[in-house]
């Protein structure tokens, strides 16, 4: 027995998989020539059922009735099956699901898989994900084949509750101090006996008692904090249809080179910072495109009170410049890692003055330095004209007459080559990319008038605009 003293207890369908063990693991037993041999009828359907509702009694009658099923079936070509499931489910788990048992292993708990499906058929999965125990049904074996019983407990509701508290007792785990995830209303003894619980993409009922009882909700398919409407998409996913770039009332937005973002997997979006503005510029591209992304976005706007809760729900990622943590940057690597778009402005904040008349864009080193922590490509995007609908120095955007609306660029460029891991060379060659997609004029040195200066500072500006070319990108000070 270790010295630990607290555990972090996962439930496995719907809580670390999107949906049921249970196809997965029924293939692999028709590969080596047990179960059936051809499909059962309707039974597609009731696992869709499963992965959508969630455990009933009548699924869980039918579960329990498996154990007679595999009577007579060889332990060790059982076993081959279930090594067979275990690749199969590993890459099944989601994203931040991982990500959380990574947590626990890190902060030294105990690592508990507490399940109803048969401790056989999973015990390879836990043993390739590094849990330290497996909690689940056992079915009975008599000269080395499975005998139709059930031996011990039927891993569900209360007896799983049950299971786990004598393991705790026996190991001397304190579950006050421990943590519980679990999908399921039925697994609610389980979650209460843990200091911790999380309900996991919760059924109706574990919602709503989740409420209730203040326990959080996450879903590990989304970064902690991000809910799901109706349990089934993110807020962002649901604002995309209403991004009509013809209906914006503030300019004529024109997107280009949106077939450079990928359709799947990670990547940074890095964009040249010009107006208040550019956050609705990029919240139409990535509509256009069909895929969420999590921002990187300055502390004040995650510390007002609405705006911060809004920002969060749709995933965004609160930087506070002032304390140089690298908090900000684990978190969009630990996106990146989970296979998702990350958005960021390298320049960190909106040039002032002459600074943001300037031909070379400087930059802060954070776009490089998860490109180097992730090794994901880096997007490059070109904004222009957004200055034209919300100055810095006005408190809210303008809104022109229809017909003379200003135009918005955003050009979408290929992936940016040559980034060797050295932040310094690599945030240069990252803004290069960005302003190959700005218009001539942006590439062309000139005198702003003071209309145009006055125009770039925020409202109330007492400074010094003869220092704004030498302020260190990315600070308001």
């Amino acid at each position: 027995m270790r010295g630990v003293t607290s555990a972090a207890v996962f439930d496995l369908d719907r809580t670390l998989l999107s949906g049921g063990s249970g196809p997965v693991i029924a293939s692999a037993l028709q590969r080596v020539g047990l179960g059936p041999d051809r499909s059962i009828p309707g039974g597609e359907a009731l696992f869709r059922f499963y992965e959508v509702v969630g455990e009933t009694y009548p699924s869980m009658l039918l579960a329990r009735q498996a154990a007679s099923l595999s009577k007579d079936w060889p332990v060790e070509e059982v076993g081959a099956a279930a090594e067979a499931a275990a690749k199969e489910l590993e890459a099944l788990v989601l994203p931040y699901a991982k990500a959380a048992i990574e947590e626990h292993r890190e902060a030294g708990d105990r690592l508990v898989l507490a399940t109803t499906t048969p401790e056989h058929l999973v015990a390879p999965f836990a043993q390739r994900l590094g849990f330290d125990t497996v909690v689940a049904t056992r079915y009975g074996v008599t000269d080395g084949r499975y005998d139709g019983t059930i031996e011990g407990d039927f891993m569900w509701g209360r007896a799983k509750a049950r299971g786990v508290k004598r393991w705790a007792e026996h190991e001397g785990v304190d579950l006050r101090s421990s943590s519980a995830y679990s999908d399921s209303y039925y697994d609610v003894p389980l979650l209460s006996a843990v200091g911790h619980p999380t309900a996991v993409n919760p059924d109706a009922r574990l919602a709503a008692l989740a409420a209730l009882r203040d326990w959080p909700i996450r879903y590990f398919d989304a970064p902690e904090g991000v809910p799901k409407v109706a349990g089934l998409v993110e807020p962002q996913v649901v604002a995309m249809p209403l991004a009509i770039p013809e209906l914006l009332p503030f300019a004529r937005l024109r997107i280009s080179g949106v077939e450079h973002l990928p359709k799947t997997g990670g990547a940074i979006i890095a964009f040249n910072h010009r107006s208040y503005f550019d956050s609705t510029a990029m919240a139409y591209l990535l509509s256009q495109h069909g895929r969420p992304a999590r921002f990187l976005g300055k502390k004040e706007v995650f510390d007002a009170p609405v705006l911060g809760q809004v920002a969060k729900w749709m995933g965004g990622i609160r930087v506070d410049r002032g304390t140089g943590s690298d908090e900000p940057l684990e978190l969009a690597a630990e996106a990146l890692r989970a296979g998702e778009m990350v958005s960021m402005a390298p320049q960190g904040t909106i040039p002032r003055g002459p600074a943001f008349f300037e031909p070379v864009l400087k930059a802060r080193w954070g776009a490089a330095r998860l490109a180097a922590m992730s090794g994901v490509d880096v997007i490059p995007v070109g904004i222009w004209g957004t200055e034209k609908v919300w100055p810095r120095n006005q408190r809210l955007p303008t809104v022109p007459l229809w017909w003379r609306r200003p135009e918005v660029t955003v050009t979408v460029g290929p992936p940016v080559s040559g980034l060797t891991g050295d932040p310094d060379p690599d945030t240069t060659r990252i803004m290069e990319a960005i302003t190959d997609l700005l218009p001539p004029e942006a590439r062309e040195h000139r005198v702003p008038t003071e209309d145009e200066l006055r125009a770039t500072y925020p409202p109330g500006y007492d400074g010094d605009p003869t220092a704004e070319s030498d302020r260190r990108p990315g600070t308001d000070t």
